[in-house]
């Protein structure tokens, strides 16, 4: 083994010569080439194949037809006096509540008896049109405390929308 001095202001520091330095250095290019080898690798698994990209719409939203929407729900009422009582769109869930005046009960499974006014809850604020209208129910699931606090028995049926009724005769 060959050992050289290193200039004027460091007399006590020894360098190995050319062959021994190869051996420190050689694992530092192989981790360098593994990592690099490695990001390949990892764009690979990234590039995925959508077998249902002619299946997906989107931006479209499932609406149900009227017929979908009666069947589905559990008490459907017809009324032109529905208005915007209250909405909360903090954290979570953005929630609005309306109330009825007055109406006609169309089809219901649940109470044979539906005393007006009564409140109902939807998740996304409803298109109200000043003419008579279907409104699409279904017994609240979840918010125990908000149907404690406004006595309310029935939500907006989820994927169902604003129908006039005129539009239906």
């Amino acid at each position: 083994m060959q050992l050289f001095y290193i200039g004027f202001f460091l007399p006590n520091l020894k360098i190995i010569n050319m062959k021994d330095r190869l051996i420190y250095l050689l694992p530092i290019f192989l981790m360098v080439f593994a990592v690099s080898c490695g990001d390949k690798k990892l764009q690979d698994s990234q590039h995925t194949i959508d077998l249902f990209k002619d299946q997906r719409q989107e931006g479209k939203a499932y609406v149900m037809s009227a017929e979908e929407s009666s069947q589905a729900s559990a008490m459907v009422i017809t009324s032109s006096n529905v208005k915007l009582v209250d909405s909360d769109s903090g954290r979570g869930r953005p929630v609005f509540i309306y109330k009825v005046n007055d109406g006609e009960v169309v089809k219901t499974t649940r109470d044979s008896i539906v005393t007006f006014p009564f409140q109902f809850l939807s998740n996304h604020k409803l298109d109200l049109k000043k003419e008579a209208m279907y409104l699409y129910l279904q017994k609240l699931e979840g918010y125990r405390f908000i149907a404690k606090d406004k006595n309310l028995k029935y939500q907006w049926l989820k994927d169902a929308p604003v129908y006039s009724v005129k539009a239906d005769k």
